[in-house]
């Protein structure tokens, strides 16, 4: 395993990170793995050499949380284990239930302290903005959070490039601990953060964690969503379906295929392969749900992928609309 530094921070993590919303309570979604069917998962996780661990208090309502932070007391080292959850979405319906005032920060906080059951949360990141909430309230409620040792540091997730420009500059003029990472969506099939975001966080020193790099399991499969579903996650998951649906799509896929087949080396390694490739990229988020994928997801380590490749690859792209805020 490599590591490498969060940011422009002195954090050491894995150049992959096991996104944890695969594991919780069926019952929330179908394709969700249950905590003694999610064991192994984090065993040979740790094994494998991966010290960081993404999870959010909406996924399963908490019990990815819970889940997530017995696992990591029973297999991993304290010491060396960077523990990252989210805030924003609402657990349950009601006034105050969710968004980023500082009342819901804190007390998502103190729930998520209690869930993953530690003292403090490495990287506490809000999970979107949010627009009716004064960008001065959060700020100072994610920096009270920090200086009351509760996290040690703070990042964002999908939003426009202006309105995290906007919150880091509120940080420095106030002294206000900053954010260190952004957890954007980004894949070979989505690369519209290449314009704006990317650039700005390279500028800026924030580490780049991108979500479904693998874009919800189309790219590991390397099929378009003509192709008959392949997994449960497939059949049900209507994010998938909302999101890939640019005609400009297939093509990719079809460069992928190509190259896959080329090289000789599983279409999902070579979608990890790609991202892994950008000196920007710190550590993409991985989502699984068999062994294997896991497996197939830190040999794309190994893999680099001649300039021509990187080409073919990134040739049939189109521009986007905006996603996933």
């Amino acid at each position: 395993m490599e590591y490498v530094r969060l940011g422009a921070t002195g954090l050491a993590v894995s150049r992959l990170c096991l996104g944890c919303m695969s594991f919780g309570d069926p019952g929330w979604q179908p394709w969700v793995l249950g905590e003694e069917a999610s064991q192994s998962f984090f065993r040979l996780a740790v094994e494998l050499g991966i010290n960081f661990f993404d999870t959010a208090d909406m996924y399963s309502l908490g019990i990815s949380e819970e889940i997530t932070g017995r696992a990591l007391r029973r297999y991993g080292n304290d010491h060396e284990i960077v523990l990252a959850s989210k805030v924003f979405f609402k657990l349950q319906e009601g006034p105050n239930r969710g968004g980023l005032s500082r009342k819901n920060i804190v007390q998502s906080c103190e729930d998520s302290l209690r869930r993953l059951g530690v003292e403090t949360i490495d990287l506490y990141q809000i999970h979107r903005y949010d627009p009716a909430v004064p960008v001065a309230e959060t700020l100072a409620a994610l920096d009270q959070l920090v200086r009351q040792g509760k996290v040690r540091y703070i990042g964002a997730s999908s939003m426009y490039a202006w309105q995290l420009a906007r919150m880091l500059s509120a940080s420095e003029r106030n002294g206000w601990a900053r954010f260190i990472s952004m957890q954007n969506h980004y894949n070979l099939l989505y690369r519209e953060e290449e314009r704006e975001m990317i650039p700005l966080c390279q500028a800026e020193g924030l580490g780049i964690l991108p979500w479904s790099p693998l874009a919800r399991g189309l790219l590991a499969r390397a099929e378009t969503l003509d192709d008959p579903p392949a997994t449960a996650r497939a059949e049900s998951d209507a994010l998938m379906h909302d999101r890939y649906t640019h005609p400009a799509d297939a093509a990719v896929v079809q460069a992928l295929r190509t190259v896959s087949g080329q090289l000789g080396v599983a279409p999902a390694r070579v979608a990890l392969a790609w991202l892994l490739s950008k000196p920007y990229v710190t550590a993409p988020i991985v989502g699984v749900s068999k062994l294997s994928h896991l497996e197939d997801a830190v040999a794309a380590l190994e893999v680099a992928l001649p300039g021509d490749a990187v080409k073919a690859l990134e040739a049939p792209y189109v521009p986007h609309h905006v996603i996933g805020h």
